[in-house]
């Protein structure tokens, strides 16, 4: 497969270089990565990426993680610009208090790499992540199509307010009002993303709705989590489940048809975007303010070339 082609596209996006106003890539030594949640794959693997391709260019990353909280990154942000970093790459645990550990670092003169979530106040020098919209939208059409274009629908969706919540939301709705058929009767927002609410919110919103035949979960373990509530629910009729990421423990209950359909992230391509940009950055060039990677719509009957190659 050719991801490598995909993200050497998505890194020439990467324009005008400006006279150095900070230090030359080979000066890069130091990286800080905040972390929102590394008990989550896919904050996990984004880790992986990262330190891999730092490891490959002789650069040393401190990592911290937040797990979930707001407070706790703000801190560990403090302490990581006191570390001589030479760039920041940022994924907010949260919509609150976003802003803060950006400010921090422009303040401290270090640029910022956003990743998979922006704060729209206080933005990073680039933000990189999949095209949420686009890939929610691929995954809800695709569900939707299995069912004929017309159902009940619920929305589990991820923590309230962050971009990829917002971004999903909106590309799944495109899908929905595309089908005069199909009707968003409920939705519900998650605190972690995690498996056990998606069983928990499934439950609760499939006994007020019964008659449900898609769910788009707006992430893998949400989705997990909504086909065991499914399957303890007692309905008889064909439930059609749309996930989100492409996670490495979804992806072959995805090929089995244990779900319908996700987006696979390019979670360790992301990573590797990410150290190039904080490397341009502290180089004194300007980048465009999002990198935008593409998701790969991905179902039983292409999941294993993804568990195969992850890309």
């Amino acid at each position: 497969m050719k991801f490598k082609t995909v993200l050497l596209a998505a890194a020439a996006l990467a324009t005008t270089t400006l006279s150095p106003l900070g230090a030359s890539a080979e000066e890069v030594k130091k990286i800080g990565l905040a972390v929102s949640n590394l008990q989550a794959d896919y904050f996990n693997q984004i880790k992986i990426g990262v330190e891999a391709y730092a490891k490959e260019k002789g650069i040393e990353v401190i990592t911290v993680d937040a797990k979930n909280d707001s407070a706790t990154q703000v801190s560990q942000v403090q302490d990581l610009l006191t570390q001589d970093i030479d760039a920041f790459i940022y994924i907010p645990a949260g919509a609150a208090a976003a802003a803060v550990p950006t400010r921090l670092a422009k303040e401290a003169g270090i640029p910022v790499v956003n990743v998979d979530r922006n704060a729209d106040e206080a933005p990073g020098d680039t933000f990189i992540a999949t095209d949420n919209a686009t890939s929610a939208y691929e995954v809800c059409k695709h569900i939707i199509g299995l069912a004929g274009g017309k159902g009940k629908m619920l929305m589990i969706h991820g923590q309230k307010g962050t971009t990829p919540e917002v971004e999903r939301t909106k590309g799944c709705q495109k899908a929905i009002g595309e089908n005069a058929g199909v009707e968003l009767v409920a939705e519900q927002w998650s605190e972690q993303w995690s498996q056990a609410e998606g069983l928990n919110i499934g439950q609760n919103l499939l006994q007020a709705n019964p008659e449900v035949s898609l769910i788009f979960a707006q992430a893998d373990g949400l989705a997990l989590g909504a086909a065991q509530a499914v399957k303890v629910s007692g309905v008889s009729q064909r439930v059609y489940i749309g996930g989100f990421d492409g996670d490495t423990t979804a992806l072959p209950i995805l090929a089995q048809g244990g779900f319908d359909a996700t987006a696979t992230q390019q979670v360790r391509g992301i990573g590797r975007l990410a150290v190039d940009s904080a490397i341009k950055l502290a180089a004194g060039e300007k980048l465009p303010a999002e990198q935008l990677l593409p998701g790969f719509l991905t179902t039983p009957e292409n999941a294993a070339k993804f568990v195969a190659e992850h890309p």
